[in-house]
């Protein structure tokens, strides 16, 4: 594809706007509106709860990719991996993120940016309890973010993992897997509008643990 072509791709946002006089005056009550709307609206392949989530590392490189949300309530945004892996070591290192949102049915985005802390093991136990056997087995069987030889050693650790928890149909969370929550600090609303005029609604939460909403420049 030529840059030309590439240059003349564009969509034209008329679907509707976002004004102060519908938005209320803390985020978590227009986000759950949001997302019910992106739930009820968006289609296969688009998963309402993905998100990008970015985070960076001790050197302050940037790293991104796509994941699910799996928790949402008045302290922050849940999500959850192994504690080892890539996006594992950089949180612990530094314990900031941010994730993005973007409903491409509906012309919305949501920026959330925030700190970030393991939710207990109480609550990674009662998630991990509730995913498919598949998914809590390669939990055990892979070594996320390692160098493999290839696929077929992670299929073998598969099967050790598989032959091991035969007789268990509720195999133990392992210690190194489990949740995280980001705890935001700011949260952004994007609506899609004509002529890329779009409707921008930021709230920053304040020292005074009060949000202050304003409105910025598309």
């Amino acid at each position: 594809m030529s840059t030309e072509q590439l240059a003349s791709m564009r969509r034209n946002y008329t679907r509707d706007g976002l004004l102060e006089k519908h938005a209320p005056t803390e985020p978590f009550a227009l986000f759950k509106q949001w997302f019910a709307d992106a739930v009820a609206t968006e289609q296969p392949p688009v998963e309402p709860n993905s998100m990008m989530l970015a985070t960076v590392d001790s050197a302050g490189h940037p790293h991104c990719r796509m994941l699910l949300l799996k928790g949402l309530d008045a302290r922050g945004f849940v999500f959850y991996s192994n504690y080892e892996s890539a996006k594992g070591r950089q949180l612990a290192e530094q314990p900031v993120a941010a994730m993005t949102f973007f409903w491409p049915a509906l012309e919305r985005q949501v920026r959330i940016e925030g700190s970030v802390e393991r939710v207990s093991d109480a609550e990674s136990d009662a998630y991990y309890n509730v995913r498919p056997l598949g998914s809590r087995l390669g939990a055990w069987a892979s070594e996320q973010s390692r160098p493999l030889t290839g696929r077929e050693e992670l299929e073998a650790a598969l099967q050790e993992v598989e032959q091991r928890y035969a007789n268990n149909p509720q195999p133990p969370r392992p210690a190194h897997w489990g949740g995280f929550r980001l705890m935001p600090k700011m949260i952004e609303f994007w609506q899609g509008r004509t002529c890329r005029l779009h409707d921008r609604l930021r709230y920053s939460l304040e020292e005074s643990q009060q949000w202050r909403r304003e409105r910025l420049a598309p």
